[in-house]
């Protein structure tokens, strides 16, 4: 690169003189001011300052200070671009400020300013502590950590990984966000892993960065999976085999027969016992299978029953009375049933019990029911809510008749009303032949 001389240096805009001192490597350029970037550029090429040898012409900076008028605020500002660095390189210094030499005899304010430049460029040359720390003081850790654990839902749609032995709650455990939680279709006793960072100021607990495994598998891989909808469905043709003495539940077992993915209805008028039903078989099925994940939503349930829920085997993922919004109650169905569907996309048994559907818009409740499916040679989901009368598109209708329950005959099941479509396929052909009798009798 050719020796430049400080006049031509004097004449070139800011730019490019930056570019000129990026070439030759002077460190902190662009906090330099014009005139102190030439005497660097001259100084990096052999030369010197024009101080020092007294080559370069006399300028302003040389002259004793000369009084000036005050100026109004129009007039400093203008002084202050003058003198400030370009923050980026290849933007051009302001024509006035080319051609007017600094000047160092200033007053108050423009020294204050040309310190406090000076102490930002120096502060920017020292290394930036991390402000970000740990609990306890400790510095954050460079790169990332990775870490893996089971995820545990919370209601408002966020989880935590739960990185202790045994699931349990802990400090270090790691923050999940929801939109995580959604985009990677997460739910409850998923194994996750991904990096972490440190919890920030405002912050209790880390948080993951981005979900790179979902049970030992890419997340990637996961989320490309065939969307639920579109998963093929078929009839339910593994029967539940409640067993137990509960009288109830040995007549839907063997009368009004229940598999895996069927669509379930328990209708009846007020006071015929469709609660009390459904009660029971969350009961049977708390006791039936460990690895079938069984849920219950009350949406529009009276408070008593709420109480009585939640001292039974299975906690309510939701509650709400009567006293709630159909759409707060829509809301919470639906919550419950995309949790049902990724465990059955994904392999598992799922089963969601709502109680009731009649609080919901009519659409919410039909979409609720038609999730309910049998994945050949995969996963499961079942439904099973309460209404006053079928929904449509049910596998299988529980009917109540309201003057058997009048007449406290228990369990009040209607077996004319009641219906289980394909029941060879859940108890086989002398099964089926057997329920056929029972409703003849019935109607006899």
């Amino acid at each position: 690169m050719p020796v430049l001389e400080r006049s031509a240096l004097a004449d070139s805009p800011l730019a490019d003189l930056h570019a000129i001192a990026s070439e030759l490597g002077i460190d902190g350029f662009r906090r330099l001011r014009k005139e102190e970037l030439i005497d660097a550029i001259v100084a990096r090429q052999g030369g010197k300052p024009a101080a020092a040898t007294g080559d370069a012409p006399a300028s302003d900076d040389d002259a004793p200070a000369r009084p000036r008028r005050r100026r109004g605020g129009r007039g400093r500002a203008r002084e202050e671009r003058e003198e400030e660095p370009a923050a980026v390189a290849d933007v051009e210094a302001e024509p006035e400020a080319e051609a007017k030499p600094a000047r160092r005899e200033r007053g108050g304010r423009g020294r204050d300013r040309d310190r406090g430049d000076r102490e930002r460029g120096d502060r920017e040359d020292r290394p930036k502590p991390d402000r970000d720390r740990e609990r306890g003081g400790k510095p954050r850790e460079e790169g990332e950590r990775t870490l893996e654990g089971v995820v545990e839902l919370a209601e408002n749609g966020s989880g935590f990984l739960r990185v202790g032995k045994g699931g349990t709650a802990s400090d270090d455990d790691v923050y999940v966000s929801a939109a995580q939680v959604r985009r990677c279709e997460l739910v409850d006793g998923d194994r996750v892993g991904g990096p972490v960072r440190p919890p920030r100021r405002s912050e209790r607990f880390p948080s993951l960065v981005r979900v790179d495994t979902i049970n030992g598998r890419s997340a990637d891989e996961v989320s490309e999976g065939v969307r639920f909808d579109e998963l093929p469905a078929a009839f339910p043709t593994e029967r539940f085999a409640f067993g137990g003495d509960d009288e109830t539940v040995s007549v839907v077992e063997f009368l009004t027969p229940i598999g895996r993915g069927s669509r379930v209805t328990i209708a009846g008028g007020a006071h015929t016992g469709k609660s009390e039903t459904l009660r029971r078989l969350a009961n049977a099925l708390a006791a039936l299978d460990a690895e079938l994940e069984t849920s219950v939503v009350l949406a529009g349930a009276r408070p008593e029953e709420i109480s009585e829920w939640r001292e039974g085997p299975i906690a309510p993922a939701a509650a709400l009375s009567f006293a709630a919004t159909a759409d707060a109650q829509a809301q919470a169905v639906d919550r419950a049933i995309e949790q049902g569907k990724r465990v059955a996309a994904r392999g598992g048994h799922a089963v969601v019990l709502i109680d009731t559907l009649e609080g919901i818009p009519a659409a919410a409740a039909r979409k609720a029911l038609a999730a309910a499916r049998s994945i050949p040679a995969g996963g499961s989901l079942t439904v099973i809510a309460t209404a006053t009368g079928p929904i449509g598109g049910e596998t299988t209708i529980i009917a109540l008749d309201t003057a058997l329950a009048g007449e406290r005959r228990f369990p009040a099941i209607n077996l004319l009303a009641s219906r289980t479509l394909r029941p060879e396929l859940l108890v086989g052909e002398a099964g089926a032949q057997a329920i056929a009798d029972a409703v003849r009798e019935q109607a006899e």
